[in-house]
């Protein structure tokens, strides 16, 4: 369950020596605006008129709020900086949701490849939905893409076969869904595969402290993936390639997060076979070479990762491959929880013992379920 071990105020300095310490070095500028901070600090009104509220710290005439107090700075929402400088969150004032806007230059095809995939109705789509694109206020060479809020997808980390299952299901339809309409993402990497988690944290979490609660002021534990609604969704298409119809799908480029073969900046390559490759090695790394007991990707990741392109399958050949094996997962090895490659004996022993009475349970409620 998800729990929050709620202080009973916030944390404070432990003597006047750390007050005057903290105080030195608020006046000397450690916890000022950066410089990408001081952007969105520039549109923070524009934002607001537009429905979109920035937290705190980039408000007109901002000053930190542990300033004269004993409060512990690091225990304060307004001292968390961006980790992205062209991304931020904020509320959108319609509904108090959260939302990420992003900076991005309008002469590139990112716009447009997102915007058509967002338009597309379709339940394979799993790219990022586009809520709004605003015109930057300063510079007209960029825009603001306004979308939900997502976090990692790794965080927090797949615990069951069923969690595996379900992530590959989404992320290998999103990837048929967007080759059936001829885009090559061509930057497939676990930092752009994203989620909507907010079912594993019905109370939220800060946007930027992700392990932390909105007000940054105790931890908090997520529910468990099994049963509860997330999605995932392929983000930045900035590298994205859309290809007309009936042309060449050959590039050149050494670019993306991941490593593949035949990248080059002379030589022409296959988008599409890149994706294919992109997304077998992350299946491997992230499940593959981490857990014992999902022998069963083998077959699909094999031939996603072979070094010569034309070996490869197509997306839809993935999505026919994975739903033979998928079809041999019953219920109940859904339920069964990863088993870590680094998990010593004696923990794998009282994890394993802890899990079948776990499914014993299960069992037990179904049976006497009316």
């Amino acid at each position: 369950m998800a729990t929050l071990a709620r202080p009973k105020k916030r944390p404070v300095l432990p003597d006047a020596g750390s007050v005057e310490r903290y105080a030195k070095l608020t006046r000397e500028g450690l916890f000022k605006l950066t410089e990408a901070e001081q952007t969105w600090h520039q549109r923070y009104r524009y934002l607001q008129a537009n429905g979109y509220l920035l937290r705190p710290r980039y408000a007109p005439g901002w000053k930190p709020s542990w300033i004269n107090t004993n409060d512990d700075p690091l225990f304060c929402e307004d001292s968390v900086t961006l980790r992205y400088y062209q991304v931020i969150d904020a509320t959108r004032l319609s509904d108090k949701k959260l939302v990420a806007i992003k900076s991005f230059f309008t002469d590139r095809q990112e716009m447009h490849i997102a915007q058509f995939l967002a338009s597309v109705q379709d339940s394979r789509n799993h790219t990022v939905p586009i809520l709004e694109i605003l015109p930057d206020p300063t510079d007209p060479q960029r825009a603001l893409m306004v979308m939900p809020y997502l976090r990692p997808c790794n965080d927090p980390e797949f615990s069951t076969i069923g969690d595996v299952v379900e992530f590959l299901d989404q992320t290998i339809d999103g990837l048929v869904f967007m080759h059936a309409h001829n885009i090559a993402h061509r930057d497939v990497a676990v930092a752009n595969i994203m989620m909507d988690a907010r079912a594993l944290y019905p109370q939220g979490h800060h946007p930027m402290q992700i392990g932390y609660s909105p007000d940054v002021l105790h931890p908090v534990t997520p529910l468990p993936r099994a049963g509860r609604d997330v999605k995932y969704y392929y983000i930045d298409f900035g590298l994205s390639s859309r290809f007309p119809p009936g042309t060449s799908t050959l590039v050149i480029g050494d670019v993306g997060r991941a490593y593949v073969p035949e990248l080059s900046d002379t030589v022409p390559y296959d988008a599409f076979k890149v994706d294919i490759f992109s997304l077998g090695d992350l299946f491997l790394q992230e499940f593959e070479q981490k857990y014992n007991n999902v022998e069963f990707l083998a077959a699909l990741i094999e031939p996603m990762v072979q070094k010569q392109p034309a070996l490869r399958p197509t997306a839809e050949l993935v999505l026919r491959e994975w739903t033979k094996i998928r079809a041999t997962l019953n219920e109940s090895r859904l339920r069964w929880r990863l088993v870590p490659k680094n998990e010593a004996p004696l923990e794998r022993v009282v994890n394993d013992t802890v899990a079948v009475a776990w499914e014993g349970v299960y069992r037990l409620k179904k049976f006497v379920a009316p």
